[in-house]
C-alpha cells in the first residue's frame, strides 16, 4: 500500500509540472494561459510558441505520463500499474502548482497508455491523426482517441483498465466541452498542416 501511494503521489505531482507554461515564461517571456486558447496544452503551445516548443512539451508532457508506469513496471508491485498514469494525468489537468488548474491530459495519457502497451497507442495513435487528417480538429481527434481507448480497453479485456480508461476518457471528453460547442458552431480552430 505505501508503494502505491508513493507511485500514486509521484504521478500526480510529475503530471502537475506545467512544462509549456514554464518553457513560455522561461524562453518565450509568454504566459499561454493570457494567449490563444488559454490553455496549457500541446495544441495551444504550438499555436502561440511554434513548432520547436510545441514538439518539445508534447514530449515532455508525454514523459508526465510514461515515466510513472514505467516506474511501476519496473517495481514489484500488486496493483495495476496504469494507476501512476491515471494520478499524473490527474495532475496535469488538476495542478496542485496552478490552484488546481491545467490542461486536458491528452498527451499525458498518450504517454501513459504508450508505456502500459504500445500497441494499443500505435492504434490510437493512428486514428487520432486518421481523425485529425480529415476533420482538421485536434479537439476532435483527441476526443474520439480518448472514447476508443475505453473500447479498446474491452476489447483487451482488461478489467482495471477498463474503469480507469473510463475514468480518462472522461475527463478528456468533459475538458473539451467548450471544443465541442465551438465544432457545432462552426467556430473551432483547424489546423492547416495536414
Amino acid at each position: 500500500m505505501e508503494t502505491l501511494i508513493s507511485l500514486l503521489v509521484f504521478g500526480y505531482l510529475i503530471g502537475a509540472v506545467p512544462f509549456s507554461l514554464l518553457i513560455g515564461k522561461w524562453f518565450y517571456k509568454i504566459d499561454l494561459r493570457e494567449h490563444g486558447s488559454g490553455n496549457i496544452g500541446t495544441t495551444n503551445t504550438f499555436r502561440i510558441l511554434g513548432k520547436k516548443a510545441g514538439i518539445l512539451v508534447l514530449i515532455m508532457d508525454m514523459m508526465k505520463g510514461a515515466v510513472p508506469v514505467w516506474t511501476a513496471m519496473l517495481i514489484d508491485t500488486d496493483f495495476h500499474v496504469f494507476l501512476p498514469g491515471l494520478a499524473a494525468a490527474l495532475g496535469h489537468v488538476y495542478s496542485i502548482f496552478l490552484k488546481f488548474r491545467g490542461g486536458k491530459a491528452v498527451a499525458t495519457s498518450a504517454g501513459a497508455v504508450l508505456a502500459y502497451n504500445p500497441l494499443m497507442f500505435a492504434i490510437l495513435l493512428s486514428v487520432f491523426l486518421l481523425t485529425l487528417r480529415t476533420s482538421k480538429y485536434v479537439s476532435l481527434s483527441s476526443i474520439v482517441s480518448a472514447v476508443l481507448f475505453f473500447i479498446l480497453s474491452l476489447v483487451f479485456r482488461d478489467p482495471l483498465l477498463i474503469g480507469l480508461s473510463f475514468i480518462i476518457a472522461v475527463v478528456i471528453v468533459v475538458r473539451h466541452i467548450s471544443n465541442i460547442k465551438r465544432i457545432i458552431d462552426g467556430t473551432e480552430s483547424k489546423i492547416t498542416f495536414m
